[in-house]
């Protein structure tokens, strides 16, 4: 099967991109630069020349595949709500591409959409990134085959999400701090297992929603203090209101408890994943490097 990839050449793209070729799928890859061309042929992958602000190379792409595997996802946390809200239009873009006809959309969200334990079944609450979500029902209401990756902490070498962030703003305050008795858990991936989830949606999925979750819920407080003792530096632990001067804007994500099953995705799709589990993981210089 040939699968556009959009963040192709990003960190969990590229693992997707990887698993799928491995599988003996094609992949074309979204691409604005040449540097990343490179990178996609490096991994025996074609190149698409666009960007997420070019609609235009986003249906052009999606009407060059089978299907369509839609990873990519504005980081900068710090817009994030504008970030959600432009995946929203990425994702009605691509179901525009795909209306009448018989080819599969893949749309990626995260388990803390959902207020409490997620499963697969949750539906999601009052967040921000839920907009993909509904985007992606709205889709599927055309009769285009859709299905939703739902992330949690996705960690592994080339990590650059909240737990780089963590122990960046670790290092900066001096101290490793977490809210309260530090018992709000992260349920967590490694890449690779990640994108075999993916995978074997596009190739045997048939529900809406699948947990990439190898660990239901790993306690912030364990977090810092595998971060205090890397940086040697206090693990400190403070109120939700004395945490904000030292998290920011991050502060609802630090405070979250985004704990999450996969036990239907286990069961649907056979499931296993065998990466390191996050607190080895992170457990390592690489990620303390600055």
């Amino acid at each position: 099967m040939r699968v556009f990839v959009t963040g192709a050449t990003g960190f969990v793209g590229a693992a997707v991109v990887k698993d799928l070729i491995g599988a003996g799928h094609s992949v074309l890859g979204l691409a604005r630069s040449d540097k990343g061309a490179a990178e996609l042929k490096a991994m025996g992958a074609d190149f698409h020349q666009g960007s997420l602000e070019d609609i235009d190379s986003l249906k052009a792409g999606a009407k060059a595949a089978d299907a369509v595997i839609h990873t990519a996802f504005n980081h900068d946390f710090s817009r994030f709500v504008q970030s959600c809200e432009d995946d929203r239009r990425i994702v009605e873009a691509l179901g525009d591409a795909l209306a009448s006809t018989a080819k599969t959309l893949i749309v990626t969200s995260g388990v803390g959409v959902v207020d409490g334990f997620a499963t697969e079944d949750s539906e999601p609450g009052q967040h921000a990134r839920a907009a993909s979500e509904h985007a992606a029902a709205a889709v599927a209401s055309r009769g285009v085959r859709t299905m939703i990756v739902r992330l949690p902490q996705v960690h592994g070498d080339g990590d650059h999400a909240f737990v780089p962030l963590t122990i960046n703003l670790a290092r900066e305050k001096g101290q490793a701090v977490y809210i309260g008795d530090g018992a709000n858990r992260w349920a967590a991936v490694h890449r690779f297992d990640a994108a075999r989830v993916y995978r074997l949606a596009l190739e045997k999925g048939t529900s809406f929603r699948y947990h990439a979750v190898a660990e239901e819920g790993v306690p912030f407080r364990d977090i810092a203090e595998i971060t205090g003792r890397r940086l040697s530096i206090p693990v400190v632990s403070k109120t939700k209101d004395e945490a904000a001067a030292h998290f920011g804007w991050f502060i609802h994500f630090a405070a979250a408890d985004m704990a999450a099953s996969s036990a239907k995705t286990r069961a649907e799709l056979g499931w296993n994943p065998a990466g390191p589990k996050l607190l080895p993981d992170m457990d390592r210089p690489i990620y303390f490097q600055q």
